[in-house]
């Protein structure tokens, strides 16, 4: 009997260290809404680390950046407005540093308008945050809306820090900015076909006064665009973040050149008229996120399906999108590909009727939270559970020691040098164009050897905290082909707003319309356009840029309104 008590024992001891060599090292970050604590936990699950008695309570989602300082969406203690919807209700944003101490606590509350659920914090110290926004009975009526009771859609918005409890909104993008419908044709926002705008809301697609219930927001540093999740419309998102504010409330502007329009969506085609109950995907959904650039599935759209397998099974979805450049293709009438998820973990015995996260793990891992079931586990690439364990949180993220215990370096600047682009000493570099990456490109500088928006990674002393530059657009030396600049023409010139580009067909049929101004900063894009409209430009010069594959041209233009 004690030889089979010892030989379950040495294989039980066995068990446990091949789970916890599986597993990726890093520490777990949890903290419980309703909670003024947060915890750091190892692959065993001791404690590594606990903050206590932290200002406010969680609302719901908390975050590490580098250095160790904790980012947590926080409830606020009043000024709620009244008849806002149920769900994660924040109202406040607290920054504490590794040793405790607050380093900031805002609030973001008024009479129509209130935080929830998430928040991302930037590489650049700013913060997103996912607000409700009040729209009265009278409003949703203007806009086509067949809800005959107010609504709360949402916004999202970029804070910058100014004091301990002050800020300021430096940029921000409304849902009801970009919407449709196809019931009041006496409407500017009437649309006879759903399907050929994809690229907005359809303002009675599952209208309720939670209409989309977002509940999820990430950043994507190399495409400078944002993510998000919808509850209630069971879809993923993709915006323009390098827009300005007033630009994201347009359709044009932006390294996109589509301003704040849906680019991407994904999970339920029949909101914009593209597909049926049988082609909905998502079914519920939380934390939409980019996998980070150094997991094992770099770049790929991720998050939580509630009831993606069935009622009462959830399931982890990653998909590939169909990017092109800064814009994703898709087919006119058709629903964004792909048809179904390239990947998806079951996550059994997970099941999660609301929130719920996922993290792909640089080892190939998948760290999963099931918040209902009281569940964090951590999945190999095979599916293989190699790490459980019950605990709470809407989201829970595993950060390195690394990460933790390194101050981010500054942000890179990029100097050029005719086609020779510079970044700002660093420990290691990695150059990209048009937000992707250039493979071998690992050096301070980078001779551009094609028209486009350059950006630079690099990381501290250490190697392991990775900071990005700001996109620099470069128009490399020799690029300009003669005879197509020859037959290039843009006017009138001066101009007061619209301009005409003559003869855009000799460059094939799919090219770009770059503006740029004297500083040389790319202030608006468009797409196999042959009329452009700057009116929203100040007064002065401009270069008007045509690329495509069969050639670039470059004209300068006045504009004088």
């Amino acid at each position: 009997m004690f030889k089979k008590i010892l030989t379950l024992s040495v294989a039980l001891l066995l068990v446990t260290i091949v789970m916890k060599a599986q597993q990726w090292n890093g520490y777990f970050l949890t903290s419980a809404k309703n909670s003024t604590s947060a915890t750091l936990y190892d692959t065993s699950w001791n404690v590594h680390k606990t903050w206590t008695g932290l200002t406010g309570s969680t609302g719901y989602s908390s975050y590490l950046m580098p250095g160790g300082y904790l980012w947590r969406a926080a409830k606020a203690s009043s000024g709620l407005p009244m008849g806002a919807p149920g769900g994660p209700i924040c109202g406040r944003i607290t920054k504490h540093a590794y040793n405790g101490t607050l380093l900031w606590d805002y609030s973001i509350t008024g009479t129509d308008f209130v935080s929830h659920h998430d928040i991302r914090p930037l590489p650049n110290g700013n913060v997103l945050a996912i607000v409700y926004e009040k729209k009265t009975a009278a409003q949703v009526a203007a806009v086509g809306g067949t809800l005959t009771t107010t609504m709360w859609p949402d916004k999202i918005i970029e804070i910058k820090q100014t004091g301990l409890n002050t800020g300021t909104v430096v940029w921000e993008w409304h849902a009801w900015d970009h919407l449709m419908q196809n019931t009041n044709s006496a409407l500017p926002n009437y649309v006879s076909s759903l399907s050929a705008h994809p690229e907005l809301l359809n303002i009675n697609a599952n209208s309720t006064s939670d209409w989309l219930h977002t509940n999820g927001v990430d950043y994507n540093p190399m495409l400078d665009q944002i993510s998000w999740s919808s509850h209630n419309q069971h879809e993923w998102y993709i915006i323009d973040h390098s827009t300005t504010s007033a630009e994201a409330a347009s359709h044009t502007g932006g390294n996109s050149g589509k301003g704040g329009d849906i680019l991407y969506r994904w999970g339920n085609p029949q909101n914009y008229g593209a597909g049926n109950a049988s082609n909905k995907i998502l079914n519920v959904t939380h934390d939409a996120h980019w996998a980070d650039e150094f997991s094992t599935v770099p770049g790929r759209l991720c998050g939580y399906n509630n009831a993606g397998v069935s009622n009462n099974q959830s399931s982890a979805d990653q998909i590939v999108t169909p990017i092109s450049g800064y814009n994703y293709t898709i087919t006119s009438g058709s629903a964004y590909l792909p048809t179904t998820y390239n990947h998806r973990n079951t996550v059994s015995g997970m099941y999660s009727s609301n929130e719920g996260g996922t993290q792909q793990l640089p080892n190939g891992n998948e760290l999963v939270a099931s918040p209902v079931t009281n569940m964090i586990r951590e999945f190999n690439a095979a599916g293989a559970v190699v790490f459980s364990h019950s605990a709470s949180a809407s989201k829970t993220k595993k950060y390195s020691a690394c990460f933790i215990n390194n101050e981010p370096p500054a942000i890179p600047t990029i100097t050029a040098n005719g086609n020779v682009l510079s970044s700002s000493p660093a420990n290691e570099y990695q150059w990209y164009m048009n937000g992707q990456k250039i493979a071998g490109a690992t050096s301070q500088t980078y001779t551009a050897t094609q028209a486009g928006n350059y950006l630079v990674r690099i990381t501290d002393a250490n190697g392991c905290v990775y900071q990005y530059s700001s996109a620099y657009v470069q128009f490399p030396l020799g690029m300009i082909d003669v005879n197509f600049n020859d037959k290039l023409n843009v006017y009138p010139n001066p101009t007061a707003g619209i301009v005409h580009i003559k003869e855009a067909s000799l460059f094939g049929k799919q090219y770009s319309i770059q503006v740029i101004n004297n500083l040389g900063t790319l202030v608006k894009t468009f797409y196999n356009a042959e009329t452009i409209d700057i009116s929203s430009l100040a007064n002065g010069n401009y270069f008007i840029r045509l690329i495509s594959n069969e050639g670039t041209a470059t004209k300068q233009i006045s504009l004088n309104k």
